[in-house]
Protein backbone atom coordinates (compact mmCIF):
# COMPACT_ATOMS: atom_id res chain seq x y z
CA UNK A 1 0.00 0.00 0.00
CA UNK A 2 1.32 3.47 -0.90
CA UNK A 3 2.14 5.80 1.99
CA UNK A 4 -0.70 8.21 1.22
CA UNK A 5 -3.39 5.51 1.11
CA UNK A 6 -2.13 4.16 4.41
CA UNK A 7 -1.59 7.46 6.27
CA UNK A 8 -4.41 9.68 5.01
CA UNK A 9 -7.02 7.10 6.00
CA UNK A 10 -6.01 6.95 9.66
CA UNK A 11 -7.61 8.89 12.51
CA UNK A 12 -4.07 9.86 13.55
CA UNK A 13 -3.61 11.90 10.37
CA UNK A 14 -6.62 14.01 11.29
CA UNK A 15 -5.45 14.26 14.90
CA UNK A 16 -1.99 15.52 13.91
CA UNK A 17 -3.43 18.19 11.64
CA UNK A 18 -6.47 19.18 13.69
CA UNK A 19 -5.06 22.68 14.23
CA UNK A 20 -5.35 23.76 10.60
CA UNK A 21 -6.27 27.41 10.29
CA UNK A 22 -9.78 27.74 8.89
CA UNK A 23 -9.64 31.54 8.93
CA UNK A 24 -6.49 31.46 6.80
CA UNK A 25 -8.20 29.08 4.36
CA UNK A 26 -11.28 31.30 4.15
CA UNK A 27 -9.15 34.41 3.63
CA UNK A 28 -7.37 32.64 0.78
CA UNK A 29 -10.67 31.68 -0.86
CA UNK A 30 -11.97 35.24 -0.49
CA UNK A 31 -8.83 36.59 -2.17
CA UNK A 32 -9.11 34.05 -5.00
CA UNK A 33 -12.73 35.03 -5.64
CA UNK A 34 -11.80 38.70 -5.77
CA UNK A 35 -9.00 37.92 -8.23
CA UNK A 36 -10.80 35.38 -10.43
CA UNK A 37 -14.21 37.11 -10.43
CA UNK A 38 -16.18 33.89 -11.10
CA UNK A 39 -19.75 34.21 -12.32
CA UNK A 40 -22.46 33.39 -9.79
CA UNK A 41 -23.22 30.14 -11.59
CA UNK A 42 -19.57 29.00 -11.58
CA UNK A 43 -18.95 25.37 -10.72
CA UNK A 44 -15.85 24.46 -8.69
CA UNK A 45 -13.93 21.19 -8.52
CA UNK A 46 -11.83 20.78 -5.35
CA UNK A 47 -9.22 18.14 -6.21
CA UNK A 48 -7.79 16.41 -3.11
CA UNK A 49 -10.25 18.22 -0.88
CA UNK A 50 -9.44 16.45 2.39
CA UNK A 51 -12.27 16.97 4.87
CA UNK A 52 -13.64 19.71 2.64
CA UNK A 53 -12.80 22.95 4.42
CA UNK A 54 -12.23 24.88 1.17
CA UNK A 55 -15.19 23.22 -0.59
CA UNK A 56 -17.56 24.01 2.27
CA UNK A 57 -16.54 27.66 2.36
CA UNK A 58 -16.84 28.00 -1.44
CA UNK A 59 -20.32 26.52 -1.21
CA UNK A 60 -21.26 28.98 1.55
CA UNK A 61 -20.20 31.74 -0.86
CA UNK A 62 -22.93 30.50 -3.22
CA UNK A 63 -21.04 28.26 -5.66
CA UNK A 64 -21.75 24.69 -6.77
CA UNK A 65 -18.84 22.53 -5.61
CA UNK A 66 -17.65 18.97 -6.12
CA UNK A 67 -14.89 17.84 -3.77
CA UNK A 68 -12.92 14.60 -4.21
CA UNK A 69 -10.22 12.87 -2.23
CA UNK A 70 -8.60 9.44 -2.08
CA UNK A 71 -9.16 9.18 1.68
CA UNK A 72 -12.45 7.50 2.57
CA UNK A 73 -12.02 8.77 6.14
CA UNK A 74 -11.81 12.38 4.93
CA UNK A 75 -14.73 12.07 2.54
CA UNK A 76 -16.97 10.54 5.21
CA UNK A 77 -16.35 13.63 7.32
CA UNK A 78 -16.83 15.99 4.37
CA UNK A 79 -20.12 14.33 3.39
CA UNK A 80 -21.65 15.46 6.67
CA UNK A 81 -21.80 18.92 5.05
CA UNK A 82 -23.20 17.76 1.69
CA UNK A 83 -26.25 19.43 0.17
CA UNK A 84 -27.84 19.90 -3.25
CA UNK A 85 -24.95 22.09 -4.43
CA UNK A 86 -22.10 20.47 -2.48
CA UNK A 87 -21.06 16.92 -3.38
CA UNK A 88 -18.14 14.80 -2.16
CA UNK A 89 -16.73 11.55 -3.54
CA UNK A 90 -13.76 9.22 -3.12
CA UNK A 91 -11.55 9.59 -6.19
CA UNK A 92 -7.93 8.99 -7.21
CA UNK A 93 -6.54 12.27 -8.57
CA UNK A 94 -4.53 10.39 -11.24
CA UNK A 95 -7.75 9.28 -12.90
CA UNK A 96 -10.14 11.40 -14.93
CA UNK A 97 -13.34 12.44 -13.17
CA UNK A 98 -16.10 11.32 -15.55
CA UNK A 99 -18.99 13.24 -17.07
CA UNK A 100 -18.34 16.62 -15.50
CA UNK A 101 -16.92 19.97 -16.55
CA UNK A 102 -16.02 22.86 -14.28
CA UNK A 103 -15.31 26.58 -14.47
CA UNK A 104 -12.62 26.46 -11.80
CA UNK A 105 -10.50 23.55 -10.53
CA UNK A 106 -8.52 24.04 -7.33
CA UNK A 107 -5.79 21.90 -5.79
CA UNK A 108 -4.87 23.48 -2.47
CA UNK A 109 -2.59 23.17 0.55
CA UNK A 110 0.20 21.14 -1.10
CA UNK A 111 -2.04 18.29 -2.25
CA UNK A 112 0.18 17.38 -5.19
CA UNK A 113 3.62 15.88 -5.86
CA UNK A 114 3.10 12.59 -4.05
CA UNK A 115 4.34 10.30 -6.81
CA UNK A 116 7.83 9.04 -7.64
CA UNK A 117 7.16 9.05 -11.38
CA UNK A 118 6.75 12.52 -12.94
CA UNK A 119 4.33 11.01 -15.44
CA UNK A 120 1.82 10.42 -12.66
CA UNK A 121 1.98 14.09 -11.63
CA UNK A 122 1.43 15.03 -15.26
CA UNK A 123 -1.51 12.59 -15.41
CA UNK A 124 -3.08 14.52 -12.53
CA UNK A 125 -2.77 17.73 -14.52
CA UNK A 126 -4.13 16.08 -17.67
CA UNK A 127 -7.12 15.05 -15.58
CA UNK A 128 -7.57 18.69 -14.60
CA UNK A 129 -7.53 19.71 -18.27
CA UNK A 130 -10.12 17.04 -19.08
CA UNK A 131 -12.68 18.54 -16.68
CA UNK A 132 -11.93 22.24 -17.29
CA UNK A 133 -14.31 24.18 -19.50
CA UNK A 134 -12.65 25.94 -22.44
CA UNK A 135 -12.54 29.23 -20.53
CA UNK A 136 -11.89 27.51 -17.19
CA UNK A 137 -9.13 28.25 -14.70
CA UNK A 138 -6.92 25.99 -12.59
CA UNK A 139 -5.48 27.07 -9.21
CA UNK A 140 -2.63 25.10 -7.65
CA UNK A 141 -1.35 26.02 -4.18
CA UNK A 142 2.03 24.45 -3.39
CA UNK A 143 5.05 24.80 -1.16
CA UNK A 144 7.95 27.00 -2.24
CA UNK A 145 10.68 24.40 -2.74
CA UNK A 146 13.58 26.79 -2.18
CA UNK A 147 12.15 27.99 1.13
CA UNK A 148 11.49 24.45 2.32
CA UNK A 149 15.08 23.43 1.63
CA UNK A 150 16.43 26.51 3.42
CA UNK A 151 14.18 26.32 6.48
CA UNK A 152 13.62 22.60 7.01
CA UNK A 153 13.17 21.69 10.68
CA UNK A 154 14.78 18.30 11.09
CA UNK A 155 13.15 17.26 14.37
CA UNK A 156 10.21 18.34 16.51
CA UNK A 157 7.60 16.93 18.86
CA UNK A 158 3.95 17.82 18.38
CA UNK A 159 1.50 17.04 21.19
CA UNK A 160 -2.08 16.38 20.17
CA UNK A 161 -4.39 15.33 23.02
CA UNK A 162 -2.68 12.29 24.58
CA UNK A 163 -0.41 11.51 21.60
CA UNK A 164 3.13 12.90 21.23
CA UNK A 165 4.05 12.82 17.53
CA UNK A 166 7.82 12.63 16.94
CA UNK A 167 8.42 14.33 13.60
CA UNK A 168 11.61 14.09 11.53
CA UNK A 169 12.20 15.74 8.15
CA UNK A 170 14.87 15.27 5.53
CA UNK A 171 15.51 15.91 1.84
CA UNK A 172 15.89 12.66 -0.06
CA UNK A 173 15.97 12.24 -3.86
CA UNK A 174 14.23 15.58 -4.44
CA UNK A 175 11.47 14.76 -1.94
CA UNK A 176 10.71 16.20 1.47
CA UNK A 177 10.35 13.08 3.59
CA UNK A 178 8.54 13.44 6.91
CA UNK A 179 8.76 10.59 9.40
CA UNK A 180 5.92 10.38 11.93
CA UNK A 181 6.44 8.17 14.99
CA UNK A 182 4.29 7.87 18.09
CA UNK A 183 2.94 5.50 20.73
CA UNK A 184 -0.75 5.17 21.51
CA UNK A 185 -2.34 2.71 23.94
CA UNK A 186 0.97 0.89 24.25
CA UNK A 187 1.38 0.35 20.51
CA UNK A 188 4.10 2.00 18.40
CA UNK A 189 3.31 3.49 14.99
CA UNK A 190 5.37 4.77 12.10
CA UNK A 191 4.05 6.67 9.08
CA UNK A 192 5.67 8.71 6.36
CA UNK A 193 4.80 11.63 4.12
CA UNK A 194 6.65 12.30 0.87
CA UNK A 195 6.17 15.46 -1.17
CA UNK A 196 8.21 16.28 -4.27
CA UNK A 197 10.27 19.46 -4.33
CA UNK A 198 8.88 20.99 -7.52
CA UNK A 199 10.01 24.53 -8.32
CA UNK A 200 8.35 27.05 -10.61
CA UNK A 201 10.44 26.06 -13.64
CA UNK A 202 9.52 22.39 -13.25
CA UNK A 203 5.86 23.30 -12.85
CA UNK A 204 6.07 25.24 -16.12
CA UNK A 205 7.28 22.03 -17.79
CA UNK A 206 4.57 19.91 -16.16
CA UNK A 207 1.86 22.36 -17.14
CA UNK A 208 2.93 22.59 -20.78
CA UNK A 209 3.06 18.80 -21.10
CA UNK A 210 -0.45 18.58 -19.66
CA UNK A 211 -1.89 21.35 -21.85
CA UNK A 212 -1.92 24.22 -19.37
CA UNK A 213 -0.54 27.77 -19.57
CA UNK A 214 0.46 29.64 -16.40
CA UNK A 215 -1.23 33.04 -16.20
CA UNK A 216 -0.05 34.26 -12.80
CA UNK A 217 2.15 33.28 -9.84
CA UNK A 218 1.63 34.35 -6.24
CA UNK A 219 3.69 33.77 -3.12
CA UNK A 220 1.18 33.74 -0.26
CA UNK A 221 -2.52 33.58 0.57
CA UNK A 222 -2.85 37.35 0.23
CA UNK A 223 -1.89 36.86 -3.44
CA UNK A 224 1.26 38.93 -3.25
CA UNK A 225 3.92 38.47 -5.94
CA UNK A 226 5.95 35.25 -5.85
CA UNK A 227 9.59 35.52 -4.77
CA UNK A 228 11.48 32.22 -4.67
CA UNK A 229 13.79 33.56 -1.94
CA UNK A 230 11.11 34.72 0.50
CA UNK A 231 7.60 33.52 -0.40
CA UNK A 232 6.12 30.78 1.79
CA UNK A 233 3.94 29.42 -1.03
CA UNK A 234 3.90 28.97 -4.81
CA UNK A 235 0.37 29.61 -6.07
CA UNK A 236 -0.20 29.12 -9.80
CA UNK A 237 -3.17 30.29 -11.86
CA UNK A 238 -3.43 28.55 -15.23
CA UNK A 239 -5.70 28.07 -18.24
CA UNK A 240 -6.05 25.43 -20.94
CA UNK A 241 -3.82 25.81 -23.98
CA UNK A 242 -5.73 26.25 -27.23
Amino acid sequence: MTWFKKWFNTTYYHLLYNNRDYKEAENFIDNLIIYLKPKESAQFFDLACGKGRHSIFLNKKGFDVVGVDLSEESILTAQESSNETLYFAVHDMREKFPNHSFDIVVNLFTSFGYFDDDREDIDVLKGVVSVLKDDGVFVLDYLNAKQVIKNIKQQETIQRENVAFQITKKIENLFVVKGIDFVDKGESYHFEERVKLIDEDQFDVYFKLAGLRVLAKFGNYNLEAFNENSSPRLILIAEKIG
